[in-house]
């Protein structure tokens, strides 16, 4: 038995991150160890996903496949785009990127 009065998730994501998520997008959610929460969402045919950060004021960044940068051995500093994110956080946008990806790739 199912409660329709109840919002879906992609509803909830959006209004917790001010952006624009429907039924149509591939949606992920963490919550990470400091209470900071990400949201990810792919819509099939787009060629790159949408990614949010609580801590990074919950600016949109645009993310692909290759978005998740690591520096050096010696910093190890992991970003995507201009925001440094941790290896719990990276481990969890790349697992979004990988269940995603057939949504990003074109369609014969």
């Amino acid at each position: 038995m199912t409660d329709d009065s109840r919002p879906a998730i992609e509803q909830l994501l959006a209004r917790l991150c001010g952006g624009v998520i429907t039924g149509k997008d591939y949606v992920g959610y963490f919550l990470n160890e400091h209470g900071e929460e990400l949201v990810f969402a792919q819509r099939r045919g787009e060629k790159t996903a949408r990614f949010w950060h609580s801590d990074a004021g919950w600016q949109m960044v645009r993310v692909g496949d290759h978005s998740v940068r690591v520096g050096s051995v010696m910093d190890g500093v992991i970003t995507v785009g201009d925001l440094v994110i941790d290896r719990n956080e990276a481990t969890w946008l790349s697992s979004c990127l990988a269940a995603s990806r057939h949504l990003r790739q074109k369609r014969s």
